[in-house]
């Protein structure tokens, strides 16, 4: 049987378990989570927070993160600006980046969801509105969410991957982990 770790990824934390290459180092899993044998299934970048699936498994890790298994990964996104239908429809039908169109998104706008605070803050500018997301996606590549929502206009101030599949972060604290 697979060992199967969901964790909530805290904003400025790599999600690798060593860091290598910089004079200071840098939080990582290894931080948070002492579990041998366990790796990511994919990543999130380290302004990201977050579900993050560990796992055993290696043919599991493969369908987490390979995007030709198109396994739905959704996204709590908080935007500059107040979005319009226009640039919903524009996520929802897939956005032209640098590296080709995206898959269509299942894009639309919420309330500001009950969410821990982030350390640091978000810069909040008065004169300027923002609004929330739920970003639904099927592939993975580079950045992909913030590439996204600042193609139709919008730039991420902060970036929650949600849920993987049917597992959520829901209950987890930043820096916690539980055995799903």
């Amino acid at each position: 049987m697979a060992r199967v770790i969901l964790f909530n990824k805290p904003y400025g934390m790599l999600s690798q378990f060593t860091d290598r290459g910089t004079a200071d180092a840098r939080a990582t899993l290894s931080d948070f989570i002492d579990l041998p044998g366990v790796y990511p299934a994919g990543r999130l970048d380290r302004d990201s927070e977050g579900l993050l699936v560990l796992t055993d498994d290696g043919r599991l890790q493969a369908r987490i993160a390979d995007p030709k298994f198109k396994l739905p990964k959704t996204y709590l996104v908080h935007v500059e600006g107040e979005v319009d239908a226009g640039a919903l429809d524009r996520l929802r039908a897939g956005v032209v980046l640098k590296d080709g169109v995206t898959r269509p998104a299942e894009a639309e706008r919420i309330e500001a969801p009950a969410l821990w605070p982030r350390d640091p803050p978000i810069r909040v500018r008065a004169n300027i509105p923002d609004c929330w997301l739920r970003l639904t996606i099927r592939e993975g590549r580079n950045r992909q969410v913030r590439r996204m929502t600042a193609a139709v206009g919008y730039p991420t101030l902060r970036l929650i991957r949600w849920s993987i599949g049917d597992w959520t972060a829901a209950g987890l604290a930043p820096g916690e982990w539980r055995e799903a």
